[in-house]
């Protein structure tokens, strides 16, 4: 259903022609994106000249997947001001900014905030995200990332007049923050980031952290609040990347970068460019992968620990042998041994950086050499990740399990193949990883030239319980 809108849509007519979108083609794609979120539109050529000649505007979630469609040929975020539609829910818009007055950006996480909580509220537990699948935009990334890069820490976080009925805060009030966040990554490594429990940190950033940073506190405090916030923030955005919620995911990295740059932490920013880094590269948006790591490294040359620059470089190979960069690959990979060895039992490292080790090192090193189709390291580095398997860390072990499965059919071994693809299943039943099951049915599909046999049969009855289970 459309209502009135007065006057003609001249922004959205100049965009469709930019775009080189006809009529017919952007009611088609509208159409096409709503089948992909479960509704059924049908829009035509004729609902598009309304919109543009008439300036009707269409209700529920066709003002976002207009821009998504525009935007998507076009390789940016289309706001919905720039179509004419800024009357529609601003949802699109909310997250994406980072702002640089640290009120303004504190407002900005805020909204975030309290825009998921209500999505996963919403009918159908999908929310406002389920209605922006697909706008991801790895261009959104460019801003942040660049303004971080110049200017890390903010001059000042001192905030001295509190709202009305906000308290003062202290160092105590951080440190429930704090253990909040050691919690749910512990939860999340364990459980997946679907686990009901990661609605939690949604819920600990609205009610505990919003107040907090409405509060009243020095720059010293303020410093300590805007990190924990931070860390909260990216784990959040990291649960919703493991569920496949690209669009919250991209939205909670943006502004825990933004936090980040307010409490002055420049290692703590690495490590949301590093997540942003991984998820451009899971999205196969490898170049900006390499760029978004790089920008860890860079900020971080004489501040971080030797541990954390080689976590930021592991990350750099993930992203050259996505785009099939071998020697580039090697050599981040080198570095990131090379600094692995340097660090020490009595180094800073961050807390956040608890999962690193050797294990992961090696886990990473074989997804690596997976991309680059070299089953020989694939098969070597699986082995060394997947030697002291623990309870800590069930997803990790579960995507351990399918890269081992991958290496050993590259290598003619169906038998070994199809064994660590049934432990893989078996883990990832147990956790609730979108991810992980998407590692899953990559397999499967290797596997389907060899779908008379028995071995990969009865593989496959195996996972189709976790196949198809909800999203």
């Amino acid at each position: 259903m459309n209502r009135e809108h007065r006057g003609p849509n001249e922004k959205l007519g100049t965009l469709l022609a930019a775009a080189g979108i006809s009529n017919a083609g952007l009611a088609r794609r509208v159409n096409d994106l709503g089948a992909q979120r479960g509704l059924t539109l049908r829009y035509d050529k004729t609902s598009v000249a309304r919109w543009v000649a008439k300036g009707m505007v269409p209700q529920g979630a066709a003002p976002h997947l207009i821009a998504a469609a525009i935007g998507a040929k076009l390789g940016r975020p289309v706001p919905l001001h720039e179509i004419g539609l800024a009357d529609a829910d601003p949802a699109p818009e909310v997250g994406l900014a980072f702002p640089r007055d640290v009120g303004e950006a504190v407002k900005s996480a805020t909204d975030l905030w309290r825009l998921d909580l209500a999505g996963r509220r919403g009918p159908g537990g999908g929310g406002i995200w389920q209605s922006l699948a697909g706008s991801f935009a790895v261009s959104a990334y460019v801003t942040p990332a660049s303004r971080w890069l110049i200017t890390p820490a903010d001059a000042t976080v001192a905030r001295d007049a509190p709202a009305p009925g906000m308290n003062h805060v202290g160092h105590n009030d951080v440190s429930k923050l704090r253990e909040a966040a050691e919690d749910a990554r512990r939860w999340d490594s364990k459980y997946g980031g679907g686990d009901w429990r990661s609605g939690m940190v949604p819920e600990c950033l609205r009610v505990e952290a919003a107040p907090l940073l409405l509060g009243s506190y020095s720059d010293d405090v303020g410093r300590a609040l805007f990190g924990a916030t931070a860390e909260l923030t990216r784990l959040a955005g990291w649960m919703a990347f493991d569920t496949g919620q690209q669009e919250a995911a991209q939205r909670y990295y943006i502004q825990a970068l933004r936090l980040a740059r307010a409490a002055a932490d420049v290692p703590l920013g690495g490590y949301v460019l590093a997540s942003m880094s991984l998820q451009a590269t899971y999205r196969n948006f490898s170049d900006e992968g390499v760029d978004l790591a790089q920008a860890a490294l860079e900020r971080n040359r004489g501040l971080a620990t030797a541990r954390t620059m080689s976590f930021f470089h592991l990350v750099e190979a993930r992203a050259h042998a996505k785009a099939g960069e071998a020697a580039a690959c090697g050599a981040s990979l080198a570095a990131a041994e090379a600094l692995l060895e340097r660090s020490r039992d009595g180094d800073a490292d961050p807390q956040w950086l608890g999962f690193y080790s050797y294990d992961r090192l090696a886990a990473d090193a074989a997804e690596c050499y997976r991309d680059l189709r070299i089953p020989r390291q694939v098969q070597r580095f699986t082995e060394q990740a997947l030697a002291k398997p623990t309870e800590e860390f069930v997803r990790s072990h579960g995507l351990r399990l399918v890269v081992s499965a991958v290496a050993e059919l590259e290598s003619g071994n169906l038998d070994a193949a199809c064994a660590a693809g049934t432990k893989a299943v078996e883990v990832a039943g147990r956790i609730s990883s979108a991810r992980t099951t998407e590692y899953v049915r990559d397999l499967l599909h290797r596997l389907e030239p060899y779908n008379d046999e028995p071995r990969v049969l009865e593989l496959r009855e195996r996972a189709r319980p976790l196949l198809a289970a909800p999203a």
